[in-house]
């Protein structure tokens, strides 16, 4: 690890921010199309969500991989053979930390420094703040372009419940062991993959369990037989054969009271929780409608009902933040969404772009590589032939936000950067060969 960074102009350097999963994949595949990076990491480490010792980590003692190993590996680093079909959050962590070393990714990275501010200054080119972590100094340097790949699961949204509540709130972000549980009183509110996740747990540990949703949801399990679920939907199948299995596999609880979903297994991607139907089932967990509001030591919900938990969790998600970066840069509404194209590429500023802003129905880490590849690949071409770059980009524009992004049924925020992975790489794969094109 080097001190600091040369200060001044870092030429046609590309800045990266954040050695997460998707800043690390990013300083690979831009070295390999020849430029020069610079990888700024507040922390100490690689990892970014998944190094637990993280501040801003959200993985907890019992987190394991929704996704299965294939579809989670990165495709030119794989995962070893024996390791498990859903790894827990350690062997993920180790899996970044073999893969930034095979790459010598860490001889880019600036350890302990953050980037308080982007600024663009013309010909495409970013003037980037950084300051240490550890003594408060800043620098500006400037660059040739910039790649975000900070995450979107750190910063959390608490949800405004009216009334006092005389017991315990945390946000999902704030669990980490599950001897908080015991012989307790849980209440779980939230229905996507935390939630759920939590609501198992709570229901091995906890007293009794209560699980408030606010809407309905389809729920995949993760085998189907003896295979990974994901991986029979991932198949390079029609888009109607793989709509009909997923039908197949998705199931709503509403015979158990829990909502009933407003979109089709389709439309959505589907919680992959296959042991809440088990608990539920065994009534380890009673579903609950939203909560109204807390009174003293009760919660009470919106059907009137009136429950009495010690500790209440609340898995509301997380709001994705660009502190660094003005919302007019990624073009994002007065609720904090960047409009970008295909989630990864500002519309307005060519040189700045976005890697791991989806939540594709399968693992991010290969999305985050063919992401980072055609930023790579279009950073390239606009530096080699800029005309034949403003066509392809011409082009890319043209296309209909429903071949890659799901935004039909809620416009609620978890539902933001939805994307059916097998459309969106084909849309990425498009992207690449247009640009292959251009030579």
């Amino acid at each position: 690890m080097q001190d600091s960074p040369d200060l001044g102009d870092r030429g046609d350097a590309v800045c990266v921010v954040g050695a997460g999963a998707s800043g690390l994949t990013a300083i690979k595949n831009l070295r390999e199309q020849g430029f020069a990076v610079d990888c700024y990491e507040r922390e100490t480490s690689v990892g970014g969500a998944w190094n637990w010792r993280h501040d801003r980590s959200p993985v907890y003692a019992g987190t394991h991989l929704v996704s299965s190993r294939p579809l989670t590996e990165f495709p030119d680093f794989p995962m070893p053979d024996t390791w498990p079909d859903y790894p827990g959050h350690g062997k993920v962590l180790e899996y970044l930390e073999r893969y930034a070393k095979h790459f010598s990714l860490g001889d880019d990275i600036w350890y302990g420094m953050e980037v308080t501010e982007i600024v663009p200054v013309g010909d495409g080119r970013w003037d980037v703040t950084i300051r240490s972590t550890g003594g408060g100094t800043t620098r500006v340097q400037r660059y040739a372009a910039v790649v975000i790949a900070n995450g979107h699961n750190w910063s959390p949204v608490t949800p405004e419940i009216p009334g006092d509540f005389i017991g315990q709130v945390i946000h999902a972000n704030a669990y980490k062991d599950p001897a908080r549980l015991r012989n307790k009183r849980i209440l779980v509110i939230g229905g996507g993959n935390t939630g759920c996740d939590i609501a198992v747990e709570a229901a091995q540990h906890a007293d009794r369990v209560w699980h408030s949703t606010r809407r309905g949801y389809w729920f995949a399990p993760k085998y189907v037989g003896s295979r990974p679920a994901d991986q029979l939907a991932s198949e390079r199948a029609p888009s109607w054969l793989r709509r009909r299995r997923q039908r197949r596999i998705a199931a709503d609880l509403t015979r158990w009271g829990m909502p009933a979903p407003e979109h089709t297994p389709n439309e959505r991607n589907p919680v992959v929780n296959g042991l809440l139907p088990h608990y539920v089932g065994h009534g380890r967990i009673e579903p609950v409608p939203d909560v109204a509001r807390y009174d003293g030591a009760e919660v009470v919900l919106a059907d009137g009902r009136r429950i009495e938990p010690h500790l209440v969790i609340t898995a509301t998600g997380y709001r994705p933040r660009f502190d660094f970066a003005a919302p007019e840069l990624l073009d994002a509404d007065e609720h904090g969404r960047p409009d970008l194209h295909l989630h990864v590429f500002a519309r307005t500023h060519p040189t700045l772009a976005v890697v791991g802003l989806v939540q594709p129905d399968s693992g991010l880490f290969p999305v985050a590589h063919w992401q980072s590849v055609a930023v790579a690949r279009w950073l390239k071409l606009r530096a080699r032939d800029p005309e034949k770059a403003l066509a392809v980009q011409r082009e890319e524009s043209k296309r209909p936000l429903e071949s890659w992004s799901r935004r039909r049924v809620v416009p609620a925020r978890r539902y933001w950067f939805e994307v059916g992975h097998v459309d969106y790489l084909q849309a990425i794969e498009s992207l690449l060969v247009r640009m292959e094109g251009t030579k």
